[in-house]
């Protein structure tokens, strides 16, 4: 069996423009919402990536008809009458956005078998949320080693507290209330922008939600769902992860990129750490600029202490943005704190960073300390999960030298064709098939 690898040369500027992806996290819970009526769906801006089409491939197994159309990205999804409720295994075993079908499946069905997910390995992903808000709701849990079988006759509304504001638990909250008989609370619910591009697409086909945006959903559960033109045609929002991912590589290599389709409300707190590393974003017409000759100097807090770089949910610094921002500071002067709070094996990437001459402090699995700025060299990595796999290309980039990534199936699975864009502003990187 092959395998591939990205050979990077390091030290060259980028320039140029490019458009982001649709968002990766909104995609996938709406290709579980789409199961919950029975008229056609076109999807645009589905970013074609291994987590995306791994998924269609669950949803064309368990019944539904999906067609690419001719603008790259859109994609018409023909449900037939009944879906399967058992998920696939091998499939389901590949990445965690398959969870997200558990909801509508339920909900439609009164019964879905969920197989234990798969998805990056950066520690334990609790699945607790999700089963104890559909429990709320009316539905049993049945668990078994290899996942849990779901079942309820009839489900209620119910005034739900989340113990976490997890994001796929309040989208699987949500799509199950839907057809709940009466009103359904979601309190301490998440609202990233991918939660609310969920609530907009439900609502357009006939979902009462409101509290979009806010940390408190109310669903009014209804019979059926259905568009008025008989197709429900809706386009996914630009991924704000990728963009702040372009910000960092235009930053470090000390380019220039021009970065289009950008909602600024999506990256206002990105924008906001980002300043705070000396990095300058300007809002332009269509997008944003990212300027060359970036001052790159971290900014401590009041009175000299060092200041910190710590991820909480929306409108908070995301998570997945936690490795992106800390290869940043490595090209940045001064000393900050990265706490990384979610997630236990999500910073053990940095002994690649270290081994490629950061000065990196790694104090305990959720927290790191790095000095800057460092002379980076070119070293041969693996990446171990999406965003690290993004953040190592990043150092690399900045780096002198050669580098080889590996496992770029993980990057694979989060970034379209990543290469290829790369290439087109200006970056030395190959993709190498064993």
């Amino acid at each position: 069996m092959s395998s591939s690898y990205f050979k990077i040369i390091g030290k060259n500027p980028l320039h140029g423009s490019v458009i982001p992806q649709g968002n990766k996290n909104e995609a996938l819970p709406l290709l579980g919402a789409l199961l919950l009526w029975e008229q056609d769906v076109i999807l645009e801006n589905l970013p074609e990536i291994a987590d995306v089409l791994k998924l269609m491939e669950v949803l064309k197994r368990i019944g539904v008809e999906i067609s690419p159309l001719d603008t790259p990205g859109s994609y018409l999804f023909h449900k037939k009458n009944t879906v399967k409720s058992d998920l696939p295994y091998d499939l389901c075993s590949q990445l965690r956005g398959a969870v997200t079908l558990a909801g509508p499946i339920l909900a439609r069905t009164g019964r879905v078998f969920l197989p234990k997910p798969g998805g990056d390995k950066i520690g334990r992903r609790r699945m607790d949320t999700h089963l104890l808000a559909l429990e709320a709701l009316g539905a049993k849990i049945e668990v078994f080693p290899d996942g849990y079988e779901i079942t309820a006759d009839r489900l209620f509304g119910k005034d739900i507290l989340l113990d976490e504001a997890s994001v796929t638990a309040t989208e699987n909250a949500v799509m199950a209330a839907v057809f709940a008989e009466g009103v359904t609370t979601i309190r301490h619910a998440a609202c990233e922008p991918h939660v609310q591009g969920l609530c907009r697409f439900l609502n357009l086909a006939g979902a009462k939600i409101t509290g979009i945006g806010t940390n408190v959903l109310q669903i009014e559960g209804v019979t059926s769902l259905s568009s008025p033109d008989g197709c429900l045609r809706y386009r996914i929002g630009s991924d704000y992860l990728e963009i702040g991912s372009f910000i960092s590589l235009a930053a470090v290599t000390g380019g220039e990129i021009l970065i289009r389709d950008v909602n600024l409300e999506d990256i206002r707190m990105i924008r906001l750490v980002y300043s705070r590393l000396g990095i300058e974003v300007r809002a332009v017409e269509g997008g944003i600029l990212v300027p060359p000759d970036q001052k790159l100097e971290i900014i401590p807090d009041y009175h000299g202490a060092t200041p910190k770089i710590d991820d909480a949910p929306w409108p908070g610094f995301p998570a997945d943005m936690t490795s992106v921002a800390l290869v940043t500071a490595t090209q940045c002067r001064g000393t900050v704190l990265i706490h990384e709070k979610l997630f236990e094996s999500r910073l053990f990437f940095v002994d690649n960073i270290i081994a490629m001459g950061a000065q990196i402090i790694l104090c305990d699995p959720h927290r790191a300390i790095v000095i800057g700025p460092s002379r980076l060299y070119g070293q041969r990595v693996a990446s171990p999960d999406i965003r690290a796999g993004m953040a190592m290309i990043i150092a690399a980039l900045c780096a002198e030298g050669t580098s080889e990534i590996h496992n770029i199936v993980q990057i694979d699975r989060g970034f379209q064709s990543i290469d290829t864009r790369l290439r087109s502003l200006g970056a030395q990187i190959e993709r190498i098939t064993e």
